[in-house]
């Protein structure tokens, strides 16, 4: 199995994206590994900090190893993580890469502080022989993978040519997540608004690091923005609207059934078939 540096360098080279979906839920997990078992392609699944509280760091590491030990290609990101020790706790835990989101802060703060990780992940991997990818965050897009009434009124602006050079040069982040138009959620009402494709493709022309699209759900032109070059892109709120919708529909059809594993594969179903979709959006390896 490819390491994930390999993988990203794979994507950059031959034009593709790498999925990244979030899992709340052991549903939306063994919808993801049945769906990059079956199509043989590597899979990166995130766990939030609020996510990881539920889960168990050190335990969804350890269910992503059992399944690549039955040879499923998955990979585990520390999604949004915001404190120096959170990244520590993830990385020591075994995960193949750790996102520091200090988005919301001025870009002095956040160069400084993202700057620390980077320099402890890199002693780290030196030091244990490991290879954790760390990436970074520019500019705040939301903090939840919800459904909204109205977009967040402290959105950033979209990251400019500078800021995210100046970013990328000083802190030697491994992956880029700029803000370009994106939001975690998706709108109860219309439609997300839509990114910013040319400011993508300046930024691939100007930051040779694969840049992530956070806040995929929802959003209406992903793949002119991966054909633009954006090269992960992370899916959480759509996978939780078909575990809500699987659930509920299950449910009914079930009556007085109480039996879990009666109730739940169609619930695997519905998020398997989301995964799928979206991996049909556009070429990918």
């Amino acid at each position: 199995m490819k390491s994930l540096r390999e993988v990203l360098s794979d994507a950059q080279k031959d034009n593709h994206v790498v999925w990244h979906f979030n899992v709340s839920s052991y549903e939306h997990l063994e919808a993801i590994a049945r769906v990059s078992r079956k199509r043989n392609i590597p899979i990166l699944v995130g766990v939030s900090e609020g996510e990881r509280e539920a889960w168990g760091t050190s335990h969804i590491a350890h269910l992503i190893q059992l399944y690549r030990a039955e040879g499923v290609q998955l990979f585990l990101n520390a999604d949004h993580t915001h404190s120096f020790e959170k990244i520590q706790e993830a990385v020591e835990a075994g995960f193949d890469e750790v996102l520091f989101d200090a988005g919301k802060k001025d870009l002095a703060e956040n160069i400084s502080e993202t700057k620390k990780v980077v320099a402890w992940v890199k002693d780290y991997n030196a030091t244990h022989g490991t290879d954790v990818l760390v990436e970074g965050e520019l500019g705040f897009i939301g903090s939840s993978s919800i459904i909204l009434d109205t977009l967040p009124t402290d959105m950033s602006a979209h990251t400019t040519l500078v800021e995210a050079q100046e970013f990328c040069t000083q802190t030697g982040v491994d992956l880029y997540a700029p803000a370009l138009g994106n939001v975690h959620g998706m709108l109860k009402e219309g439609v997300n608004p839509l990114l910013d494709i040319e400011r993508i493709t300046d930024l691939v022309k100007s930051v040779s690091l694969p840049i992530v699209l956070h806040g995929g759900s929802g959003t209406p032109n992903i793949k002119e923005a991966i054909q633009a070059g954006v090269r992960v892109i992370h899916i959480s709120t759509e996978l939780r609207v078909a575990w809500k919708e699987g659930l509920t529909s299950s449910l009914l059809k079930h009556g007085d059934d109480i039996v879990p594993y009666h109730i739940l594969p169609e619930v695997v179903m519905h998020i398997e078939k989301v995964v799928e979709e979206k991996i049909d959006l556009y070429y990918t390896k």
